[in-house]
């Protein structure tokens, strides 16, 4: 039986479209082909049966309606193709007045897909924000992600390029432990990915990667943007599928959710065109974690642990070394630093996680440290380290006794053989230590004094280092001294690569900041799409602030229209130097001549405004307090461009 009709509104006014030409007009979900030909208005399916060519975007000629793309020819009333016993569905059009409007029949109701099942698992495992694009051969999962986002289920953020996607979702998998999707089409859209989810990858944050694909049975033939993506995403992606009609499609999405979390790695589906719209089976339901996921409070061998405290117990000058792994467990580290009166020193990665207000914090270790750090893990006599890595970057010495705990075993004695090697959950493990303080803790030094008195020696140090200035634009240490006097004390800090990064992590001094980077990988141009996915896990209740480069910020330039967009009130504070100055430095000290790092930038305040945010600029460092001021009090999405002296860092 055939579907009531539904009458849809096309055109307000019919002399919109004039004799002898055609159109495409909406109705409802269709496009349809108006024509005006023999003194009447038609309406035509708009899809070609050769490739479904547009027909409203074709041309009236000698009579017949053209396909733009094959030339094919229609009667542009009725749609027949003369001579041939094929043709395009005429539909009945009316005049209201002026206004056109064409029946069809009332659309079928929504049949759950492949895609919905697979999506309302996704939401049930607790994903439930996307960064990416939409295209052409993922439209049917978008379809799905605009029907939970309609419900309040799902947050998708259309990004300007896959890139800044992926570095989004590694930055709130980083952020908050948890993965966030990044989305793409075919062939470059999922290539334009791959740097982002090396960057999740290294530094163990958890990513789901969802791709769209061309038809399957054209995969291998050198079709439009075909690439075998399951081959492609091997070498990042821990979990790796193609979605296929038979496959279990909800378990297929949970397990990719699962290997995420667990892994704290890549995971990867891919959808082929013709699956993603095809009816859910009436026995794949939607899949929950309830009994999936077991605890991981696991606490180590008992052995290992008593030779741990026996290590401790004859130190007097242990220091606490905390790395990104211990991101999550920082109450337990802190209490048994304070019990042991053990100074804290944290890498790179680490910045923030204990604040350098408190009377036990020694900042940074390391190339991008402070020499409190270094001072007291030279002092020492243990390091207890929890959740490091022992990176070149670092430099933690493995001159020093010393006991690391990781939950990874593959991440204890990695570079060198380690004194006691504790496998455990972080929070787990030292937790128990601190059940056992009565069985070490007696004869340690106090040694906050000493921290008290090294930060006043740094802080010294940093006044003599404001004071320089050749004339040249603003010092690093001018920047990072305002940023520490005003930054909202709760940021969230992003953090390019290059000479701001160093600096950054030497002068900042944090409160109660979060600090997001590429650690690993050290990618450049992260730190503004980072901010983005630090904005889609804190929306307003936390301010986030992005610190990058000149060549940084270049590199994913227009995702400030996406903060504009979705009303990110995103900060980004831009150190224009107009070089590449860290591989300037590197060329230096290596004994190369300087070469192709020089930059020709736009004017970063002017093309704030353009995009709709504030712009601002500053060139002396006495400007800096007040353009930051105003900076923090703009209630959207905010640049400051500081022009900088590339050798004051």
């Amino acid at each position: 039986m055939a579907r009531k009709i539904t009458w849809h509104k096309v055109l307000d006014n019919k002399e919109e479209l004039l004799p002898g030409r055609v159109m495409t007009v909406q109705a409802g979900h269709a496009e349809v082909c108006l024509t005006h030909y023999d003194g009447k208005i038609n309406a035509l399916d708009n899809k070609c049966p050769h490739q479904g060519g547009p027909l409203g975007e074709g041309s009236i000629e000698n009579g017949l309606l053209r396909c733009p793309w094959h030339g094919w020819d229609y009667d542009p009333c009725t749609g027949k193709a003369p001579g041939f016993d094929d043709g395009v569905e005429a539909y009945p059009v009316k005049l209201e007045g002026d206004q056109v409007l064409v029946g069809l029949e009332e659309e079928a109701p929504h049949e759950t897909t492949i895609t919905d099942t697979m999506v309302e698992t996704m939401l049930n495992w607790g994903v439930n924000r996307v960064f990416g694009m939409v295209g052409h051969s993922n439209l049917g999962l978008a379809d799905a992600f605009r029907r939970q986002e309609e419900k309040g289920n799902l947050k998708f953020i259309g990004i300007r390029h896959e890139g800044a996607a992926s570095f989004a979702a590694s930055a709130y998998g980083k952020l908050t432990g948890k993965p966030a999707a990044c989305f793409a089409i075919a062939g470059p859209g999922s290539t334009n990915m791959f740097t982002g989810l090396w960057d999740a990858k290294v530094d163990r944050a958890p990513i789901l990667a969802l791709t769209g694909q061309v038809a399957t049975q054209v995969v291998g033939t050198g079709n439009f943007q075909e690439v075998d993506l399951v081959q492609a995403f091997g070498s990042v992606a821990e979990f790796n599928q193609r979605v296929e009609k038979q496959s279990k499609h909800s378990e297929l999405m949970a397990l990719a959710v699962k290997h995420a979390i667990l892994k704290r790695d890549v995971s990867h589906l891919t959808f082929p065109d013709q699956v993603q719209t095809l009816p859910a089976e009436g026995i794949d339901k939607p899949k929950t974690s309830d009994g999936r996921v077991a605890e991981l409070q696991i606490a180590p061998p008992a052995q290992t642990l008593n030779d741990a405290l026996g290590m401790l117990k004859k130190a007097k000058r242990p220091v606490i070394i905390v790395g990104h792994g211990a991101r999550f467990h920082m109450p337990n580290v802190i209490a048994l630093a304070e019990a042991m009166n053990a100074p804290v020193l944290t890498t790179f990665k680490g910045k923030g996680l204990i604040s350098d207000q408190h009377p036990l914090s020694c900042a940074v270790l390391g190339r991008s440290g402070t020499p409190i750090a270094s001072y007291f893990m030279n002092e020492s006599d243990l390091l207890l380290v929890i959740g490091a890595s022992f990176s070149n970057h670092t430099g933690i010495t493995p001159k020093k006794p010393t006991i690391q705990i990781d939950f990874d075993p593959m991440a204890l004695g990695k570079f060198h053989q380690v004194d006691s090697l504790v496998y455990g959950e972080i929070s787990a493990t030292v937790g128990l230590m601190l059940d056992r303080l009565s069985e070490f803790n007696e004869n340690k030094v106090d040694q906050r004094p000493e921290v008290a008195d090294r930060w006043a020696i740094w802080r010294a140090e940093k006044q003599k280092r404001l004071l320089e200035d050749r004339g040249h634009g603003v010092s690093s240490i001018a920047v990072f001294e305002a940023l520490s006097k005003l930054a909202p004390a709760n940021a969230v800090m992003c953090v390019d690569v290059g000479n701001n990064a160093y600096s950054f992590g030497r002068y900042f001094e944090s409160r109660e900041h979060s600090f997001l980077m590429s650690g690993y990988l050290g990618s450049i141009g992260f730190a503004f799409p980072a901010a983005m996915g630090a904005w889609a896990a804190v929306g307003d209740d936390r301010p986030v602030i992005a610190v990058a480069g000149d060549g940084g910020f270049c590199q994913y330039l227009a995702e400030l229209t996406t903060a504009v967009h979705y009303n990110m009130p995103i900060k980004a504070v831009i150190l224009n130097n107009n070089e590449l100055g860290k591989i300037s430095k590197e060329q230096r000290s290596g004994g190369w001549d300087q070469w192709a790092t020089d930059l020709v930038n736009p004017d970063f305040a002017a093309y704030a405004t353009s995009c709709g945010a504030l712009g601002l600029s500053v060139s002396r460092n006495d400007e800096l307090e007040e353009a930051l001021q105003q900076l923090f009090a703009h209630k959207g999405p905010g640049l400051l461009e500081v022009k900088a002296d590339v050798k004051l860092i």
